[in-house]
């Protein structure tokens, strides 16, 4: 299972935004959304070994994490306002102890990060994508890494004592600064490419 964490630093908590304004209104949710498209999908199928956790830290309701898992995600499409419906569905369920089921595949959780990294990285290790990491190309990736990643914006101080928590592996994916979900496909490429001659 490969697993990316993506910090939505002012993405929407609430379902009150508009999908038309996912840019604006909803706290640059189109780089969140990006992410789920660039992990889940193949040119004609979805990549059922992956997960991502879309930790959302914007408004007075955070923070929340929204889940899709692509073992049992159905009703997404490629396009990103109908990928930004299931996350505004997700964020309007009222929110209890636990996991809450969206729809097939998608939930929400009320998860900060640390949670969520404390409760990926038991079995698995974190890898923390960096300008000034080890080159991927001479990183051999373990099984069922967790990436973890900000959003358009640089993570905080706190974020990074919390990764450090983790002790993780920072890689870097080339000479030139990517978009997250340009990151996304990189790494995808890189372990399909392994497997593939493996």
């Amino acid at each position: 299972m490969k697993r990316f964490v993506v910090i939505g630093h002012r993405a929407s908590t609430t379902g009150d935004f508009k999908l038309d304004d996912i840019a604006g209104g909803a706290g640059r949710l189109d780089i969140l959304v990006r992410c789920v498209n660039a992990s889940l999908f193949l040119s004609h199928g979805i990549r059922r070994d992956v997960e991502v956790y879309l930790v959302l830290e914007g408004g007075d309701d955070a923070p929340k994490t929204v889940i899709f898992r692509g073992e049992t995600v159905r009703y997404l499409n490629p396009d990103e306002r109908s990928t930004a419906s299931l996350i505004r569905n997700a964020l309007m369920k009222p929110l209890e102890d636990r996991e809450v089921l969206a729809s097939p595949g998608v939930s929400v959780v009320r998860r900060s990060l640390e949670q969520v990294l404390e409760e990926l990285t038991r079995d698995s290790k974190l890898i923390y994508l960096r300008e000034d990491g080890t080159d991927c190309r001479g990183y051999e990736f373990p099984e069922n890494p967790v990436f973890v990643m900000g959003d358009d914006r640089d993570p905080t101080e706190e974020e990074e004592r919390i990764f450090e928590s983790h002790d993780p592996d920072r890689i870097n994916l080339g000479p030139k600064s990517l978009h997250a979900n340009h990151c996304i496909v990189v790494v995808h490429n890189e372990m399909d490419r392994r497997e593939a001659s493996s």
